[in-house]
C-alpha cells in the first residue's frame, strides 16, 4: 500500500512492515523518536503489572479529570476500535485526527522497521504530544523494560499486579517477570507497588536505581467495610469514600495504587478529596466485570490469564444465586488454558467455547479437549462455535431468565459481543412475543 488514506489503510499498513508481531527492545523505537522530537511537557504516569492496569489509568483519568486537568491516556489492547486506544481530556480520539502522525512516523522512519505496535504507538505519543495536556497516563503493553512505552521518562511509575503470563517473552516465574516490570522506574521518582506481596525482584529494583518506593501495607494502606472505605498513606488521608464504579474484589486495591500514585506526585497534580470520590464514582471501563441487566444477566470481563480469571471466579461467587451459569469462552492458545478453565469451571453449568478471529487463539474444539480433560461433573454440557456471537445467541437461546450468562477469556471475546454497542438480553422465556436475541444500545 503506497498511499495510506484512512485510518484502516494505515493498520494494514502497519501490520505487514516486520517480521515479527512482538520484538521488544528500544532501540529501533527510540531511534525514530528521536528522529521525531518526541516528548511530553507535563507529568507522565507510566502504568505496568499483568492484571489492573487498564482499570487503574481509568481511574487515574477520571480523578484528574474531575480535579480539572487535561488528561491524555495511552492504553491497549483496543475492545472494539483502534482509537479506543486514545483518550484526550476523556474522549476517544477520532480516526481522521490520528492519520497526520502516521504520516509523520512513516515519513521519519526511514529504513527503520516496526512492529504494528511500535509504529502505531509513536503515531498516538505524537497526537498527546501536540494536545497542549497536563499529565500524560501511559499503559505499558508486555513487562516493562523493554517495551515501546519505556522510551518515555515517567514522572511516577505505578505497578499494580504482578503474576504468570506471557512466559515465552518474560520468564517463567513472578521474580523474573517483576524484573521486566520493575524497568519502568527511574532514579528520583516515586513507583508505587500496588501488589501486596511483589517479588523480590521489584524491590531489589527500585533500591538499585533509586527509585522513591511506596510499597502497599507500608507507605499506603486501605479499610473498608460493606458501606465505604477508607485510604492511609504518606502525609495523607481519605475517609468514608465510596466504593469505585467499577465493579470487583480487586478494584479497591486498583484504586488504592492510584491514590498512592497521586499523592506522590501532589506537589505536581494537587487533587481535592471530592475529585477523589467524584472521579471513582464515574470511572467506566467496559469489559472489567461489567454486569449488564436482563434476563439472563450478562457479566463481561477480559480477564485471560488465571490470576485474572481467579478474580473473576470470587466476583461471580460472590454475586447472588442463579440457577444456571452459561460460559463463553474463547482465548489465546499461549495462555495457561488448564489453569483458566479449572478455576472457573466448578461455577460454570453450560460451555460454548469459540473460535477468535485471531491466528493465536486456541480454536473452540481445543478448548473444549481441555475443558473434557479435566472435567469431573457429568451434569455439564459443552459445545464449540465458529465466533463469539453466535456463542451468546446460543447461550440466550438456552437461558432461563433467572440464569446469567459469562462472557470471558480474552479482548477478542468481549470485543466481539460489544462490537454492535451494549446488549441487553432477553430470554425466550422472559418475554414470548419478544425474539431470542439480543437488542443493542448505541
Amino acid at each position: 500500500m503506497n498511499n495510506p488514506q484512512t485510518l484502516d489503510d494505515w493498520l494494514a499498513y502497519c501490520e505487514h512492515l516486520h517480521p515479527t508481531t512482538i520484538d521488544l527492545g528500544l532501540a529501533r523505537v527510540q531511534g525514530v523518536a528521536r528522529e521525531m522530537g518526541l516528548h511530553f511537557d507535563c507529568p507522565v504516569i507510566t502504568v505496568a503489572g499483568t492484571n489492573g492496569k487498564g482499570s487503574s489509568c481509568a481511574m487515574l483519568e477520571a480523578i484528574l479529570s474531575q480535579a480539572g486537568y487535561r488528561t491524555g491516556v495511552y492504553t491497549s489492547p483496543h475492545m472494539v476500535h483502534f482509537e479506543e486506544r486514545c483518550r484526550v481530556r476523556g474522549e476517544i480520539v477520532q480516526a481522521d485526527a490520528l492519520l497526520p502522525h502516521f504520516a509523520r512516523v512513516e515519513a521519519l522512519r526511514g529504513q527503520t522497521s516496526l512492529t504494528y505496535f511500535e509504529f502505531t504507538m509513536l503515531a498516538i505519543f505524537s497526537l498527546l504530544a501536540e494536545a497542549k495536556l497536563d499529565v500524560v497516563i501511559l499503559e505499558v503493553g508486555v513487562g516493562g523494560r523493554l517495551d515501546s512505552v519505556n522510551i518515555i521518562d515517567t514522572d511516577c511509575a505505578l505497578i499494580t499486579s504482578i503474576d504468570i503470563d506471557h512466559t515465552e517473552l518474560l520468564g517463567k516465574d513472578r521474580e523474573a517477570i517483576g524484573r521486566e516490570k520493575a524497568g519502568i522506574m527511574r532514579a528520583g521518582k516515586p513507583v508505587v507497588v500496588g501488589d501486596p506481596v511483589p517479588p523480590q525482584s521489584v524491590l531489589d529494583h527500585a533500591a538499585e536505581v533509586g527509585a522513591d518506593l511506596w510499597r502497599f501495607g507500608q507507605d499506603f494502606n486501605f479499610s473498608g467495610d460493606k458501606l465505604q472505605w477508607a485510604w492511609a498513606g504518606r502525609g495523607r488521608r481519605y475517609a468514608g469514600l465510596a466504593y469505585p464504579a467499577l465493579r470487583g474484589a480487586n478494584q479497591l486495591l486498583n484504586a488504592s495504587g492510584v491514590l498512592a500514585a497521586l499523592t506522590a506526585l501532589r506537589d505536581r497534580l494537587p487533587v481535592t478529596a471530592q475529585a477523589v470520590r467524584n472521579g471513582l464514582g464515574m470511572v467506566e471501563l467496559p469489559g472489567r466485570f461489567q454486569i449488564i441487566s436482563g434476563q439472563p444477566t450478562l457479566v463481561l470481563d477480559v480477564a485471560h490469564n488465571p490470576h485474572s480469571v481467579a478474580a473473576l471466579a470470587e466476583n461471580l461467587d460472590a454475586m447472588a444465586y442463579y440457577p444456571c451459569t452459561h460460559a463463553v469462552f474463547g482465548a489465546m492458545a499461549d495462555k495457561d488454558l488448564a489453569a483458566m478453565l479449572g478455576r472457573v469451571a466448578p461455577l460454570v453449568d453450560r460451555w460454548y467455547f469459540t473460535d477468535l478471529p485471531t491466528p493465536r487463539a486456541a480454536s473452540g474444539a481445543d478448548l473444549m479437549a481441555r475443558w473434557q480433560a479435566l472435567n469431573t461433573r457429568a451434569d455439564v454440557s459443552a459445545s464449540v462455535f465458529a465466533d463469539p456471537v453466535l456463542a451468546l445467541q446460543a447461550a440466550i437461546a438456552a437461558a432461563d431468565p433467572a440464569d446469567r450468562i459469562v462472557v470471558f477469556g480474552s479482548f477478542y471475546t468481549v470485543g466481539s459481543i460489544l462490537k454492535e454497542g451494549l446488549p441487553r438480553l432477553f430470554a425466550p422465556h422472559a418475554a414470548p412475543e419478544r425474539p431470542a436475541s439480543s437488542s443493542t444500545d448505541t
